[in-house]
């Protein structure tokens, strides 16, 4: 399938959706849509990802299968400047593919040129309707369970996950990648998207997966969302936590960040206060222990200046670390396998 990401004013910095695609999908992506960066290149910008030019608008898309919506604004709302693009894309017979909280098959205009023009509008974040509460058995699956965590939003929980799960398969683990939010699920291509999820079955639709793949497997690793201090989505990052029932814990962290995304006034707490938040919070119901660090150093321009940062965040949390991007895997694998 051709694929072409949206990511208008935000690529690459803020556009996690499409770096993920570009980095993750076995899609043939053929073009970035950002009026900003329009005449460049993805390689411009990014190294060890897919290529792709970089264009003002569909109008500048020869030909794909399906846009993909590359960016997720806090709040999941859709943005009325991409419009344009949508419709075109649809006119042209396009499916359209979205991560929001606004639904693409609820807007009445996208409904009716899908309809039109045979094709197909994919709303990720639409739960399935027969979720329920949890009963508390992830911990009855054969596999080891491994979750990411984070001390915020955004700092490259998924990312980390990915990397992990895919590492491990290249050493020969029989594993399993468990995604909870969209981009996760556009990668997989399954998957429960837990922010949309209704509270008290949160912690069931984690579950559901586990118990999905958790006897087939001998190791899992779960995307975790949010954080358990962040203002907005503590709720969504307690379900995981205590519906995977994980047995070991990852703690991500973004080099130089000091407060809370989008809360820029409320600082975030010491590191090591994590690993007794995050390891109390899930003692009651199934222990877990932080046993490794991923560190996200892309503020840092050079690899001394980010391997300097990662030593002295493995030295403050007790635990191996590393950039799973800069410097790989070996070190969290060696803990966690």
């Amino acid at each position: 399938m051709t694929v072409a990401l949206l990511a208008h004013e935000k690529f690459p910095e803020d556009a996690k959706t499409a770096v993920s695609m570009l980095r993750y999908a076995d899609d043939e992506i053929v073009a970035v849509l950002d009026r900003d960066r329009a005449g460049t290149r993805v390689s411009d910008h990014l190294s060890g990802v897919q290529d792709a030019p970089i264009v003002a608008g569909m109008d500048d898309v020869d030909d794909c299968d399906e846009l993909l919506v590359g960016i997720a604004p806090i709040g999941g709302g859709f943005d009325d400047s991409w419009r344009p693009d949508v419709r075109a894309a649809l006119e042209r017979g396009c499916d359209v593919t979205a991560g929001l909280h606004y639904f693409l098959n609820d807007d009445e205009e996208f409904a009716d040129l899908a309809a039109a023009n045979d094709c197909e509008l994919r709303d990720v974040r639409e739960p399935s309707p027969d979720l329920t509460v949890s009963e508390g058995v992830a911990d009855e699956v054969d596999a080891e369970v491994i979750l990411t965590v984070g001390t915020d939003c955004s700092v490259g929980k998924m990312t980390a996950t990915l990397e992990l799960y895919e590492a491990a398969r290249e050493r020969g683990a029989d594993a399993a990648f468990i995604p909870t939010g969209q981009t996760g699920i556009m990668i997989a291509g399954w998957g429960n998207p837990i922010d949309r999820v209704v509270s008290d079955f949160t912690a069931g639709a984690v579950e559901e997966m586990i118990l999905e793949k958790g006897n087939d497997h001998d190791y899992l690793f779960v995307e975790g969302q949010g954080s358990i201090v962040h203002p907005a989505y503590s709720a969504v990052t307690c379900g995981i936590l205590h519906g995977a029932m994980p047995d070991e814990l990852v703690l991500c962290h973004e080099a130089g960040r000091e407060a809370i995304h989008g809360y820029e006034d409320t600082p975030l707490p010491a590191l090591p206060e994590y690993v007794d938040l995050y390891e109390s919070l899930a003692g009651p119901v199934h222990d877990a222990d932080v046993v490794a660090g991923a560190l996200n150093t892309r503020s840092l321009d050079t690899d001394e200046g980010a391997r300097s940062a990662v030593d002295a965040y493995s030295r403050t949390l007790s635990v191996p670390a590393s950039d799973p991007i800069r410097f790989g895997s070996d070190e969290l694998l060696e803990a966690l396998l």
